[in-house]
């Protein structure tokens, strides 16, 4: 049993190390597409502003994040 147990959190220790090694390439692209993704937010927290309504800045958010984020809300969502 404890074997089993010991081989379990090495494995899963192993996998986790694995997934966290980045190139430097990697890592430079995330950081654009991090930027990249904040300039779509902040224009679409200034189409807000502008009273453009949540519809039009919706599209907006959307056609900017084309490609950036996992969803069409450009990696965030919330209620309303």
């Amino acid at each position: 049993m404890k074997h089993l147990l010991l081989a379990s959190l090495l494995s899963v220790w192993a996998a986790s190390a694995w997934a966290q090694a980045h190139s430097d390439k990697e890592v430079a692209e995330d950081i654009a597409r991090h930027r990249a993704m904040a300039a779509a937010h902040e224009g679409a927290a200034k189409c807000l502003e502008a009273k453009k309504g949540e519809k039009v800045c919706m599209a907006e958010l959307q056609s900017a994040c084309k490609g950036l984020g996992i969803g069409k809300y450009c990696g965030m969502r919330h209620a309303h």
